[in-house]
This record gives structure tokens, sequence and C-alpha cells, in this order.
């Protein structure tokens, strides 16, 4: 019966384990129910037979009934604990996020080889203190006398994982923020880490092995010797251009000649192409030892980031320069295509006005002489144009201090040039008003001759005297101007040459007219058409004042004119023996 008992004891274990399992696998609680009941049935049945087999039966129902629990409350908890982490997550990665674009990362470096970067803090220990912490680890395992790559291993601990070196000298420790910080698992970054210390410590033994070292100073002693060969070479070619230019110094002269007359002497374009040829010699010399000394550095490690530092110093100002330019193309063409269509419609102005000048072509109320200066307004005016258009494209245009250039020159111009502006704005109304033209004889103030030259600033005469006065077009404009010339043209009559004499009472007027009118018509230059007439201008007390007027179409030669007519008139007058009474005269001296 005991044997019996125990069997179905045994089977009943087994029975509920086997449900047990079920029951906690498939987290079911009806389940574990329905194996309650069972149990609870399969229990009466043999509570009856052994009272000690019923105690452990409802044990076992406490056990099942606990680890139903367990398995209820599981899923929640772990929920809770999914959630927590990825909101923690979530809350660094936002952090980070912030801190990316402000905070700096500091190189793990073995030499010049610079093999991660470092962002975060651990503990008391910022990122600066970390990255210098690993590089010094780094360099004990290159100073390591056996040094094996293979001992370097990844260990993970509850938080983070080490790189540690031998089982026991850690070289750096990846935590969660490393990993958030570059967007990694902590193991994936760890695996990344210790790849980089291998191949960089592996590869910095090799080169500074000694083999390797010999290798390096022998080559640096070939580029030196290259070096020296280049110099050399430089410095003899330049000799050769020198003892050329001072042997072919008089060849060089007579090509630069004009006709007969020497322009400089030979000794001066010896001096100059010497001179151009000791500072080219020097750049290029210069020049090939700076680009021969990053080649030089490049052979060293220690010194291998100095060459890019070097070349850096050329190449970025040429690199600088070259984008600029090509950035600049476009802005190129646009001046070029401007500059152009402006050259070629001042050539189209001049040619119309040219011919304006020349009188092929004819405008109604335009003089031909006001062709020329029409035309250098018109230019000035499309020029100004022209560099308005083009000063938005210039390079620097937008800059300040190319703005306050600009300025600074427009107001000295300003300051300066008042006296200047005046005088061409006067031009320009003379030019238009006509009063002279070249080679007119003209009174202007004091200052008697003839037009020699009209610009846009100043008027210049030549007197009788052979004096040449320059006269401001300001006080052209200002003064009074007398043009002799003007009525000495072709369609009138001539320039009215006169002079008044006295004659007594006694002296019948009509006789005085003849003998006056006799004299100047024998005066030289005197036009016989119109005919010379005499007017009375004055009944003085004791004689008569009587001018005469004469008409002559050269108006330059009137110190001839009147000259002549002075001698005539005492000619004629001697001749009647009629006594000229105190004659106001004066002589003008001949040309």
């Amino acid at each position: 019966m005991r044997i019996l008992t125990f069997i179905s004891f045994c089977a009943l274990q087994i029975i509920l384990f086997t449900f047990a399992t079920l029951a906690q696998s498939a987290d079911s609680i009806a389940l574990n129910t329905s194996s309650e009941d069972l149990l609870l049935k399969e229990a009466k049945i043999q509570s009856d037979r052994d009272s000690t087999a019923q105690a452990e039966l409802l044990k076992a129902i406490a056990d099942i009934r606990a680890q139903a629990a367990l398995a209820k409350e599981e899923p929640t908890m772990d929920s809770r604990a999914r959630k927590s982490d990825s909101l923690k997550r979530a809350s660094l990665l936002s952090k980070i996020n912030k801190l990316k674009s402000t905070t700096p990362g500091y190189p793990v470096m073995l030499y010049q080889d610079t093999l991660f970067s470092i962002y975060t803090r651990i503990g008391s220990f910022d990122a600066k203190d970390r990255a210098a912490a690993i590089s010094q680890k780094i360099y004990q395992l290159f100073d390591a006398p056996n040094f094996d790559p293979e001992l370097l291993t990844v260990v993970e601990n509850e938080e983070s994982y080490d790189i540690v070196y031998n089982g026991q000298n850690i070289i750096i420790s990846v935590g969660l923020l490393d990993a958030l910080w570059v967007n990694k698992s902590s193991s994936e970054l760890a695996e990344s880490y210790i790849s980089k210390i291998k191949e960089s410590v592996v590869k910095q033994r090799e080169a500074h092995s000694f083999l390797n070292l010999a290798k390096r100073i022998g080559l640096a002693a070939l580029v030196l010797l290259l070096m020296i060969g280049m110099v050399l070479l430089i410095n003899r070619f330049f000799r050769f251009v020198a003892s050329k230019i001072s042997m072919g110094k008089e060849r060089l002269l007579s090509a630069r000649r004009m006709r007969k007359l020497k322009i400089i002497k030979a000794e001066h374009i010896e001096q100059a192409l010497l001179r151009v040829n000791a500072i080219l010699h020097i750049i290029i010399l210069l020049l090939s030892i700076y680009l021969t000394l990053p080649l030089l550095f490049s052979i060293f490690p220690e010194t291998e980031s100095w060459t890019d530092m070097l070349l850096g110093w050329i190449l970025n100002p040429l690199k600088i320069v070259l984008l600029s330019v090509i950035d600049y193309l476009p802005n190129l063409f646009r001046v070029a295509v401007i500059f152009f269509i402006f050259k070629y419609l001042v050539k189209f102005t001049r040619y119309v006005f040219h011919e304006l000048q020349r009188g092929n072509i004819h405008l109604n109320g335009f003089h031909s002489d006001w062709a020329l200066p029409t035309f250098n307004i018109l230019r000035f005016v499309l020029y100004a144009f022209m560099l308005v258009l083009i000063f938005p494209y210039l390079p620097g245009s937008s800059s300040p201090a190319f703005q306050g250039v600009t300025v600074f020159i427009g107001i000295l111009v300003s300051l300066g040039s008042s006296n200047a502006i005046a005088n061409v704005v006067a031009g320009l109304v003379i030019t238009y008003m006509r009063p002279f033209q070249i080679g007119d004889r003209v009174k202007i103030g004091e200052a008697v001759g003839d037009v020699l030259e009209k610009s846009m600033l100043v008027t210049r005469i030549k007197t009788i005297k052979n004096e040449e006065i320059t006269v401001p077009n300001s006080m052209v404009l200002s003064s009074t101007t007398v043009n002799y010339s003007n009525q000495a043209k072709k369609e009138n009559p001539g320039l009215i040459v006169h002079y008044s004499v006295t004659i007594g009472y006694d002296v019948p007027w009509q006789k005085v007219y003849d003998l006056l009118i006799e004299a100047a018509s024998v005066t030289v230059h005197i036009e016989q058409q119109p005919e010379p007439f005499v007017l009375q201008t004055n009944l003085n007390d004791n004689n008569i004042s009587y001018t005469i007027n004469a008409y002559t179409k050269q108006p330059s030669k009137q110190a001839v004119i009147y000259s002549n007519l002075l001698e005539n008139i005492q000619e004629v007058f001697h001749r009647e023996q009629i006594e000229l009474l105190s004659p106001s005269y004066h002589v003008m001296n001949r040309k």
C-alpha cells in the first residue's frame, strides 16, 4: 500500500511540474487555474490515503500560484524598465545634439596620427583631460618592449566597456555618452577604438624602427644634395644671363632708338636689366628652397605635419586667388560685354561728330565748331555711365573699405577742383556761346591778340608783341570780350577802323572830308567798297573833331593799318598846308 501511495505521489509530482512549466511558458493565468483545479481533485482522491502526501501537494499548489503571480507581473515590470530606459536615452540624445554645435573634440594622438576625438567627460575628468590621459597610455603601449596587439581586449562592465591591455591596464573606458555622441552602441564604439589603437601603434612602431630611420636619413641626405645641386644650377644660370646682358647692351640699345635720337643710355638699360635679373634670381632661389623643405619634412613622421603647413602657406593663397578668379568669371564676362558695347558706341559717336565737323553731315542750328567739344562731353557722359554699370561687378565694390576710399577720393576731388570745375563750366558756356573762334583777333580784359587755343579750362591768346597769355575760362566769361574778326568774314562788310583829328574852323569841312577819305583810300588793307566815310564828332572851342572810318577785312593787321593811315593823313594835310590841331592819336607797333 505504501509503495502504491509513493508511486502515485511521484506521478502526481511529475504531472504538477509539467503543468507548472506549461503555465510559466504560456504566461496564462487561466491554464494555471485549471491546473490547480485538477490538482485539487487529485488531492481529494489521495487525501484519504495519505495525509503526508496531501500536505506536500498543498505546498506545491502554493508554489504554482506564486510562479503564476510572478509570471503575471514580469511583463509589466519589463515594459516599465524599457520605457524608462528609452526616455532616459531620448533625453541624453537631445542634450548631446544641443552640445555638438558648441563642444570641441579633443584628439587622441600618437605622434602626428589622430586616432579619434573625445567629446564627453567621465566623473571629474573632462574631455581634454581624458584625451591627454588616453594619449599617454597609448604612448606607453608604443614604448612597450614586447607589444602584442592581441593582448588588447574589450571588457564589458555594468555601464561601460573597457579597452584593456594584458588584462589589467585600462586604456580607455567607453560609456553610454561616448556612444550616443557618435550614434553608435557602446560595444561598436569600443571595437572601433581598439582597432584604431592597434593599427596606429603597429604602424608607428614600424615607422620608428631602426631600419626605417636609417632609410629616412639617407633619403633626407639625398634631398639635401639635390637641393644644393639645384641652387648651384640656378646661380650659374642667372650669372650666365647677367653676362649676356652686359655683353649685349649696345645691341639692346640699338633696338630702342627713335630715328637718330638716343632715348636712354646703354648703361641705364644694363643696370635695369641686371637689377631685374638679380630680383628674379633671389625670388626663384628662395622659392626653390622653400618648396624643398616640405619634401624634407615629409620624410620623418615627427615633422610630417609641417609639410601641409608649409605648403598651405603658398597653396592656400593661390587656391583662394584661383577660386576667386573662377567665381568672378561671370561678373568679368558682364564687365567685358558692357565695356565693348560702350567702346563701339563711342566709336560710332566719334564718327558722327567728325562728319559734322567736316560738314558731311548737317544739322539745323548745330555749328561745325561745336562737334568736337560736344563729342568730348558725350564721351565723358558715356564713360561715366559705363563706370556706373560696371561698378557693382568690380571685386570688392560692396566692401566698406572700397566704399570708404571712393568717398574719400570724391571729397578730395570736390574740395580741390572747385576752380577747375568752374573753368570747365565756363568753357562749355563759351563753346556754345561762340564769342570767338581759333585765329580770331580779340580783346579779353586788357589783353589783345589772336586766339591760339580754346580748351575746356583756359583760352590762350597771342598778342602783337608775340606774348602768349593764358586766360582762365571763368575770367573770360566774367569779363568783356571784343571780337575784331567776327565782322571781317566774307558775309559781312568788314571791321571799321577809325581815327579822329581836329581841324580849325577856317578850313571848310567839305575839304576836310575829301582829304580824310583820300588818306583812307590809299591805306593798305582798306576796302574800297563800302567806301570810307567821315563823321563830325565834336565842335570844340577852337576846332572841329573829325573821325575817318574805313572798312577792312584784315582785323589782325590793325597795327599796320593804323600806322599807314596816320602817315597818309599827315601827308595829305601837309600837302594842302592845313594844320592838324592837337591831334589825339596812338601808334601800334607793326606786326
